[in-house]
């Protein structure tokens, strides 16, 4: 058996059944066993960030964990941003890079580059493959630490000669691991926190966002009076209908300061203490007020939804969860404005959805305006890094080929990725995109406030700004295979988005939203 093939056969074994791939000339062996291995499903992508931001929103939604297959140095380098948000998710995925066969590197070909380095940066296990016959349990061993809890990113070197070479076997799936319990003794020292009536924010990330973890978390704050967040930017928040909702910690600091501002405690539950994402000029880089005390009650490597309950039935015995009432309204009618369109989203969205949202500026709108709507599960920004909405639907309509993906995209953003609407087409995803299109990069125009950069000019707003030509997104979307339409009052964006939900396959929606000429930003 060739390298590529044990290689093959240990991820099918492991519970991979998909692998989000641009291969080239040093993967070709891989690409070959693929018939040989039929268990994985390869998905092309037209450049290495959709593959792996694809990957990402798979594991994301996914029971096993996503794989990868990139293509050398330049080939990770080209996929790392969608890793850096996938390590941010704490996403199992097992990344294979191919590499120079052994022999071949010391001559230093052209696209010889250092991929332990490279890879090091999002991955939490770097491993290179050196043999045919050590394939198989190195393979196995990436499969263990992508999914050790909570998950990350796996990185397995793959050397060209390794993959083609015969004497390899496949290896035995790895054990699950399980996740570390909390301590009884941080439980009661949280409960005593929350029993001292000072005031107290409750933070919650990672699985503290699924209905579990929320529905303790409500019963926590009825009881106490402690206040709930969830971490800015979650990896998956399960939502809507029945589920108790919480407002977020706010992406601006000014504002996250705020919500922070009366707290004597904070209560860490699966997230990480918050820090401003950026440093500005004369403002803490933390949002939590000097003197407050912040207490882990879980980190995001333990069991923090039975940690959240347990602590539920210590405080809240007998109190059930509040939640969230549904808000199910009419879509609006009149202008498209941010407003409307959250409106508009909120009274289409179907049940059981899947929202991969990076739209950006217009987020807080849409993120309260569906609170009540339908049940859904929504997927933002984790890592900050963008171009991540479209790939991630693409990987979450692959894991859940029988629920709708609406994807929310900011018009800058959808450039950075924007050939996963091909991918959508050639796999005939169910993914509905509604492309936010204000022509600007508008939350940028923000920002230059926030670090009092100065005003904004002629040849600063150059950088700015998406025109001169405007990108018109039905005609990119069309030259895609996708289904497409502009949409520029509420009533055109309900009717088109009610037929593109009805219809199977992707859609997408130009959304015409005014720009930063009119004031909106």
């Amino acid at each position: 058996m060739r390298g590529a093939e044990a290689l093959l056969h240990t991820l099918a074994d492991s519970g991979v059944e998909v692998c989000f791939a641009n291969p080239g000339t040093s993967e070709m062996h891989f690409v070959a066993a693929l018939d040989a291995v039929p268990r994985i499903r390869p998905v092309l992508g037209l450049f290495e960030g959709v593959a792996t931001g694809a990957a990402d929103g798979y594991g994301r939604m996914a029971a096993g964990p996503a794989a990868t297959l990139l293509h050398l140095g330049p080939g990770l380098a080209n996929g790392l941003a969608n890793l850096h948000n996938a390590r941010r998710a704490r996403t199992s995925l097992v990344n294979v890079v191919g590499d120079h066969a052994l022999h071949h590197k010391q001559y230093d070909p052209p696209l010889e580059t250092d991929i332990d380095a490279a890879a090091s940066t999002v991955s939490g296990w770097v491993h290179r493959s050196t043999s045919a016959a050590a394939v198989g349990v190195d393979t196995a061993q990436a499969v263990a630490a992508a999914t050790a809890p909570p998950g990350q990113v796996a990185t397995l070197i793959l050397p060209a000669d390794v993959s083609w070479s015969d004497g390899a076997s496949s290896a035995a799936a790895p054990p699950p691991k399980r996740v570390p319990a909390v301590a009884d003794a941080v439980v009661d020292e949280v409960a005593a926190v929350l029993r001292s009536g000072e005031p107290t924010v409750v933070l919650l990330g990672g699985a503290a966002c699924r209905a579990a973890g929320l529905r303790a978390a409500s019963r926590i704050g009825a009881v106490t009076g402690a206040r709930v967040l969830v971490e800015t930017f979650c990896a998956r928040h399960q939502r809507g209908a029945d589920l108790p909702a919480f407002d977020a910690l706010a992406y601006p600091p000014e504002t996250a300061a705020e919500q922070l501002a009366t707290a004597r405690h904070v209560v860490l539950a699966g997230a990480a203490s918050p820090v401003s994402f950026f440093a500005y000029p004369e403002r803490p880089s933390h949002p939590v007020p000097p003197g407050a005390q912040v207490h882990v009650l879980a980190a995001h490597t333990h069991d923090v939804e039975a940690a959240l309950e347990a602590l539920a039935d210590q405080l809240a015995s007998g109190v059930a969860p509040v939640p969230h009432q549904p808000a199910r309204s009419n879509p609006p009618a009149g202008p498209l404005t941010v407003q409307s369109l959250a409106a508009v989203v909120a009274a289409t969205l179907p049940e059981d959805a899947i929202v991969s949202d990076e739209a950006n500026t217009a987020g807080p709108f849409l993120w309260a305006a569906t609170a009540g709507a339908a049940r859904h599960d929504w997927l933002r920004l984790t890592g900050g890094a963008i171009g991540q909405g479209l790939p991630v639907a693409v990987g979450a309509a692959v894991a859940c080929p029988d629920r709708p993906v609406v994807c929310l995209e900011a018009d800058g953003s959808a450039m950075y990725t924007i050939s996963a609407l091909w991918t959508m087409a050639r796999e005939q995803l169910d993914v509905t995109t509604v492309v936010l299109s204000n022509r600007s990069y508008a939350i940028l125009r923000g920002e230059m406030q926030r670090v009092r950069a100065g005003e904004i000019g002629p040849r600063a707003a150059a950088l700015l700004d998406l025109d001169r030509p405007e990108l018109d997104f039905v005609a990119i979307a069309a030259g895609m295979g996708v289904p497409a339409g502009r949409a520029t009052t509420a009533a055109e964006l309900s009717e088109r988005l009610v037929d593109a939900l009805t219809e199977p396959g992707p859609h997408l929606i130009e959304a015409v939203l005014p720009g930063p000429a009119s004031g909106r930003q």
